[in-house]
């Protein structure tokens, strides 16, 4: 959290102050309302998208009520009428019957053409020329019989109802729904088709809609009623899936470059297997939406605009008054007398500007003590200088002695005395590593090796055949490919020398081993053990330094191993186990350092482990 706001301040700190408030006003004013009025938008226009919607559903439903009413009323006046008696005298009616039979046709068709209004127009078509006389019933000639209507309703027993179109006398076209049927005439053998056409100025009266454009059509896409009157006989506007029984589509229709908000609901007709497809459209619901939320989106500029403005003018005022500060303060640094400009105003800025005033009085006073300051900073680097002298004298004092130790030893030579110029060159040769590697981070193995087989040889000339030395490598091991800390071994070898072999007299040994441990194996290792799931090691070199000393009690062992756990280095005793195992933890971590193992009459060993670091 505190990483997230000292990155916020810094990314601030470093834009102008004009900048400043123009992200402020961005992230607390902008992107707020922005994220709002988007919400609001999508809601606004998702609650009235489906106000609209749920206003086309409900007439679309009304106008399914209408027409299945109305077909149902028909299809019942078609039930009455198809098995009447009376009907069934006069389709069989010949040259012998009598002429009363007309009373049938003005008793019970014409009462339902003139009882009910939906009713346009009832017709009984046969093929019997004696009954095609009367009233209402048409003969059916080759015309009519050729017509796929009266043939389907020869070859199918129910009722269906088909788009109908006719002709007035001025030869303009009307389109009704129709219901045909077929009659059963049960004797004369002639054939009778009912047709009852709907009344489409009582459709209009019913259905009609100032708001909606309403149509209906049949199962061949036909509009059989159509609120506007301008597309009776065209194919519906909406693809239709027919195979559907009860297909129903709600959304967006594009026809004659506009946009209409449209349901389409399937009616299955009473009684029948016909289908008619109610249409309603809204041609300004998209319009009045869009209008709407243009509207809302106005609103939204607008509240953000109008503080944009004042924000705008504050902030041009305010850098403005920043500008002059600055100025003021680039004079103030130029050392100049006066502070002439006015600086109007009693907030933040003014006090800003009267503390500069002050300011300027108090650099001028503090000028004699800032002299004064030069003057001692002149003296310490003086000073400096004569530590750096003495630093370099102590440098010199070392190669001094060595090159006196070199001229011994060649006086010893020219003597005749191997012995003494041999050990004047370990001698020197020791004195050489540690001067050359005072101050180095790493060295090789080998050259750590090489120091500590000096020094004991240096102690073997000291001891004579007290003890003896050996070095063993595993096989392939190459000091080289190895960097460890520079003198690390030698004070161990010492400790070795000094306390483990304080109470022997001869045949002593000191042992050293090294094993490099790659990560393949401790990973192994690990599995072994059930600690897969550690932290993937390196590598490990290990050094085992041991001897076959008087070793310790596992008391003076314990108290031992607490003394050089302790992280207080002991500067008198900087080159004891304590400071190496502190030397070998701050370098290389926690997880590496010595471990001692001893036995009383037995000997010391002390491993050394350290991480596997190459030559660059």
């Amino acid at each position: 959290m505190n990483i997230e706001k000292n990155r916020l301040l810094d990314f601030m700190s470093k834009r102008k102050i004009r900048q400043q408030l123009s992200v402020i006003y961005i992230v607390a004013v902008v992107l707020p309302i922005t994220i709002i009025g988007s919400f609001l938008l999508g809601n606004t226009g998702h609650l009235l998208t489906n106000y609209y919607k749920n206003l086309l559903e409900s007439d679309n439903l009304r106008v399914k009520t209408i027409l299945f009413e109305i077909t149902t009323q028909v299809y019942n006046m078609s039930e009455n009428i198809s098995f009447e008696d009376s009907l069934q005298d006069i389709l069989a009616a010949d040259a012998g019957s009598p002429p009363a039979q007309n009373a049938y046709v003005y008793t019970t068709i014409d009462n339902y053409v003139s009882t009910h209004a939906e009713i346009d127009n009832i017709t009984v078509y046969t093929d019997n020329p004696f009954a095609a006389e009367c009233m209402h019933f048409a003969l059916a000639g080759e015309e009519i019989k050729s017509t796929a209507w009266y043939q389907r309703a020869m070859l199918q027993a129910g009722a269906f109802w088909i788009p109908m179109e006719r002709y007035d006398k001025y030869g303009n076209s009307y389109w009704n729904l129709a219901l045909v049927r077929r009659i059963t005439v049960m004797s004369g053998g002639h054939e009778a088709v009912l047709v009852i056409t709907i009344s489409d100025n009582y459709l209009q009266t019913r259905i009609g809609s100032n708001e909606y454009e309403i149509s209906a059509s049949t199962e061949d896409g036909t509009i059989v009623y159509d609120s506007t009157r301008k597309h009776y006989g065209e194919k519906q506007r909406i693809d239709i899936n027919y195979q559907d029984n009860y297909y129903e589509y709600l959304g967006p229709v594009w026809y004659g470059a506009k946009s209409y908000f449209t349901k389409l609901a399937t009616l299955n007709l009473y009684q029948t297997n016909s289908r008619v497809y109610v249409v309603t459209m809204h041609a300004s619901a998209y319009r009045d939406i869009l209008s709407i939320l243009m509207t809302c989106l106005l609103i939204i500029m607008a509240a953000v605009m109008m503080p944009w403005i004042l924000i705008h003018y504050f902030t041009r005022y305010f850098t403005n008054r920043v500008t002059v500060l600055r100025n003021e303060m680039k004079k103030a640094s130029n050392e100049e007398e006066i502070l002439a400009q006015s600086f109007g105003g009693e907030d933040e800025l003014s006090e800003i500007y009267a503390d500069l005033q002050v300011m300027v009085h108090k650099i001028k006073e503090k000028d004699a003590k800032m002299y004064e300051a030069r003057l001692s900073e002149q003296q310490l680097l003086n000073e400096q200088q004569v530590m750096e002298m003495k630093m370099l004298a102590s440098q010199i004092n070392p190669h001094f002695l060595y090159n006196t130790l070199e001229s011994i030893r060649m006086q010893a030579l020219t003597a005749g005395n191997r012995e003494v110029a041999n050990s004047i060159k370990l001698l020197g040769k020791s004195m050489r590593y540690v001067l050359e590697n005072t101050g180095t981070a790493m060295v090789t193995l080998k050259k750590e090796l090489d120091y500590m087989e000096t020094y004991l040889q240096i102690q073997r000339i000291r001891f004579g055949s007290r003890f003896n030395y050996e070095i063993h490598m595993q096989e392939g091991f190459d000091p080289n490919h190895y960097m460890i800390l520079p003198i690390l071994l030698q004070p161990i070898v010492e400790n070795a020398i000094l306390h483990g072999m304080e109470q022997v007299e001869e045949n002593g040994l000191i042992s050293v081993s090294m094993e490099a441990i790659p990560a393949e194996r401790m990973s192994a290792d690990k599995t072994s053990r059930g600690t897969a799931d550690a932290p993937e090691a390196d590598g490990r070199l290990k050094i085992c330094i041991s001897d076959n000393g008087c070793g310790m009690t596992e008391e003076e062992l314990e108290a031992l191993q607490i003394k050089i756990s302790q992280k207080t280095l002991n500067r008198k005793n900087s080159i004891g186990l304590c400071n190496i195992n502190q030397r070998i933890r701050l370098c290389h971590g926690e997880e590496y350092g010595m471990k001692i193992d001893s036995t009383l009459g037995k000997g010391t060993a002390i491993t050394v482990t350290l991480p596997i670091v190459s030559p660059e």
